[in-house]
């Protein structure tokens, strides 16, 4: 029998893809792996609220329909969507000075966020956009989320510290602290270092400790026993317990509105693509599984709708708690569910404990999250296998800590851009030429560069377009009027060409003439179908003839040959 998750065939209905097949045998894990889950999340989830700006409870709110919703209508087996750090960094970074903090008007305009990120969700499912996905290269991501992590972690130094920070942005509230240090609060700040050593002992004893939920509980039972808001650390207050209210987020429905948030939005889509994608490719690899990505668009679609409709903000696919689930045993969407109706009875029954957890808390809780995205190893991974690309890494962290989250999303984006366009404006193209032993090699464009005497075979290895066409002209020219003897023929090869633009087109038509014009005749071979359509339609066949192109190497020498006996 073979076991649900090897090679599994998608089922055909977009309907619990990451449930079924289910083995009953695995449901004894797959619901501890909830309940382990349940434990770790509950307070993340909690604290992620601080980075967003919403209360207490909707972090709860995030890990209900949300995740309930993605479990049942997404593809993947394995993708956890919830409350993230940069989604909730963007959320608040856009809406400071909109609302106050916390306000049912701010929490109105997180949900609207949401909504209108599901939107671009399904719209992009529909119009077959998913392939953003792509336009934040693993470089800028890596950057982008250290930059987050060094925001996070900054940003809830002031909560630690229990002094009052009221500037924007990760400058500002350091400026604040080093003015306020003579208002820290120390029992605040034992309160705080209890909590760090709590979480840092559990982790480092094991992983599958729920270190956060222990500090968590503790520190809830501390206060309620010892009356902490009588020696000045401030507490959470009255948390509302209940389900959610299912309702349309309540703003001016005006395009000004839209058109302020529309950046952010579009922003935070991006975010939710790649990050979601990545995690789930990473992992239908290391299982041997199969998932779709449209699927999954729609499943990231409707789970946002569920935050926007239940009064809560952006929900994303998580690396991390899809880490913690899959280290816990979870193997499908079930241990998410039961996870579900874990968060369900602590929302019905169990949030009026909350009012005496210290604000500290969950501050030293969200510090450590902050200092778990600095990918410290991912940037020196990057420094040492591709110096140039650690800086723009570096640069990405830099506009975010500095600028803002969202400009630095929107600064990742063009890099990756530029890091594209670049790579194509700059191709390493080479000629190929006779090893001693008679065998082909390539080798840089410096003379000698012919393969045998009158025969220059030159390979371009990108796609040729506008950007690189003023590349391909001089070096084609350069080799030409080199040292070597005047080539008879030159062949392009082709094979690393999948497209010529009309720019490139124009160029090849030109080059061929003025070859032409020379006595040297322009050869192609190894050009794949549709290139060849698209040389046809620039007229590029039309200056070289149909017999300059070659399907192979052998026949490209036997045609050299035989001219040259002719």
């Amino acid at each position: 029998m073979e076991k649900p998750g090897r090679n599994r065939k998608l089922s055909a209905l977009p309907v619990l893809q990451g449930v079924l097949p289910l083995d009953r045998s695995r449901l004894p894990a797959e619901m501890l792996a909830g309940l382990t889950f349940a434990c770790l999340a509950i307070p993340e989830v909690m604290g992620y609220t601080k980075i967003a700006g919403t209360p207490v409870v909707t972090g709860l709110y995030t890990i209900l329909i949300p995740m309930a919703l993605f479990a049942l209508f997404g593809s993947s087996r394995h993708l956890v969507v919830g409350a993230d750090s940069a989604t909730a960094a963007i959320t608040a970074s856009a809406l400071a000075g909109m609302a106050v903090t916390g306000s049912s008007e701010y929490l109105a305009l997180a949900s609207l966020l949401a909504l209108m990120a599901a939107v671009f969700l399904i719209g992009a499912r529909i119009i077959g956009l998913g392939f953003l996905a792509d336009f934040l290269s693993r470089t800028v991501l890596v950057g982008f989320l250290t930059g987050v992590g060094i925001q996070v972690a900054t940003g809830e130094i002031p909560g630690l510290l229990g002094i009052e920070a009221t500037g924007h942005g990760t400058l500002a509230r350091l400026t604040d602290v080093f003015n306020n240090l003579a208002q820290v609060s120390w029992p605040t700040v034992c309160v705080s270092v209890a909590v760090l050593g709590i979480v840092l002992a559990c982790t480092m004893l094991s992983r599958k400790v729920p270190g956060p939920l222990i500090a968590i509980v503790g520190v809830i039972l501390c206060s309620w026993a010892f009356s902490f808001e009588t020696v000045g650390i401030a507490l959470l207050g009255t948390v509302p317990g209940g389900l959610p209210s299912i309702s349309i987020p309540e703003v001016d429905w005006s395009w000004t509105l839209f058109k302020q948030l529309l950046p952010t939005a579009l922003s935070i889509f991006v975010v939710i693509l790649a990050q979601s994608a990545a995690t789930s490719r990473a992992y239908a690899a290391r299982y041997d599984e199969r998932f779709s990505e449209n699927t999954d668009l729609i499943g990231l679609g409707l789970a946002n709708f569920g935050a926007a409709f239940t009064g809560t903000f952006v929900v994303n696919g998580s690396p991390t708690k899809t880490e913690m689930v899959a280290s816990a045993g979870g193997r499908s969407q079930v241990a998410q569910l039961t996870t579900v109706a874990i968060v369900l009875l602590v929302i019905l029954f169990l949030t009026k404990p909350l009012a005496y957890l210290p604000n500290a808390a969950l501050s030293a809780i969200v510090f450590l999250i902050g200092l778990k995205l600095i990918d410290l190893r991912g940037l020196t991974t990057i420094y040492k296998q591709a110096r140039s690309e650690f800086w723009v890494a570096t640069a990405t962290a830099a506009v975010v800590v500095v600028v803002g989250v969202e400009q630095g999303i929107i600064f990742a984006m063009v890099l990756s851009l530029v890091d594209h366009t670049r790579r194509g404006y700059h191709p390493k193209n080479a000629v190929i030429v006779k090893t001693q032993s008679g065998g082909w090699h390539s080798k840089d464009l410096a003379p000698p560069n012919q393969f045998e005497p009158g025969l220059v075979i030159y390979r371009f290895s990108h796609g040729m377009y506008y950007a690189n066409t003023q590349r391909f002209t001089d070096e084609v020219t350069a080799i030409a009027q080199g040292p070597d003897a005047k080539p008879e023929w030159f062949c392009l090869d082709a094979s690393a060409i999948d497209e010529v633009d009309f720019t490139a087109g124009y160029a090849l038509r030109n080059m061929a003439g003025v070859l032409k014009e020379n006595d040297i005749q322009l050869v192609f071979t190894l050009v794949e179908h549709d290139v060849k359509a698209e040389l046809d339609r620039y007229g590029v066949t039309d200056i070289v003839g149909e017999t300059a192109f070659f399907d192979s190497g052998t026949s490209l020498l036997e045609a050299f040959h035989k001219r040259q006996k002719t």
